[in-house]
């Protein structure tokens, strides 16, 4: 991640400015990001704050589920309803009705899936899903899960595979040749293994499970 910061120089008054003593940018580390700006924030605000307005209710996430997560939300999206961009429920089972209901969206999104066996997992993308050519995302992104209990496992460092996406298939996270979760085209198979980007465990009581349903939601 790249903050831009000035930092002033302990130079004389009448010493010209010059590239020397002013640095335009300073290299920030994933821990200094976390200190300074996400926990401070969060640190400050009452506990009201962690639960969220959605603009219709959800069909996956209980009350208490949709706390736990609002308090691990990057800070910019505190403070915003949360709205529903896609759910199978509404526009059926297709990769293709995903990316078109990300067209126009310009914040993070919470990927909510509930599978077969009744768990309920999924990731924070720091941006809308996309079609790209490689991986795209920031550290903001991670998985996370409620089986059995809640769990969020956050950008580890190791690399920077937060999110691919084709017209066959969305995946988060890699590292050993190993998605920490993937879907197909369908969105309807699905599979999660341990990965180094978020250094997670199995999120799915199964490596490969089945998707009863998806919500996809923004914050806007």
């Amino acid at each position: 991640m790249v903050i831009k910061k000035n930092v002033a120089s302990e130079t004389p008054d009448d010493e010209p400015i010059n590239d020397l003593n002013v640095k335009e940018w300073e290299i920030t580390t994933k821990e200094e990001v976390n200190s300074k700006h996400g926990m401070s924030i969060k640190a400050e605000l009452e506990p009201e704050t962690f639960k969220p307005n959605l603009k219709e209710p959800s069909e996956l996430l209980e009350a208490d589920q949709i706390e736990k997560l609002a308090r691990n939300l990057p800070p910019r999206t505190i403070g915003y309803p949360w709205t529903l961009a896609f759910g199978t429920s509404k526009h059926g089972m297709s990769i293709k009705t995903l990316y078109r209901a990300m067209q126009g969206q310009d914040t993070p999104v919470l990927l909510v899936i509930k599978d077969s066996d009744g768990q309920v997992f999924g990731a924070l993308a720091s941006e809308p899903f996309k079609v790209s050519d490689g991986f795209y995302g920031t550290g903001e992104t991670f998985l996370f899960t409620f089986n059995p209990e809640f769990q969020v496992y956050k950008w580890t460092g190791d690399n920077m595979f937060f999110v691919k996406g084709d017209m066959d298939s969305l995946a988060f996270g890699g590292g050993s040749g190993e998605f920490g979760l993937w879907l197909d085209g369908d969105l309807y198979h699905g599979r999660s293994h341990s990965c180094k980007t978020f250094g997670n465990p199995m999120l799915s009581k199964k490596e490969d499970f089945y998707v009863q349903d998806i919500e996809v939601w923004a914050f806007e």
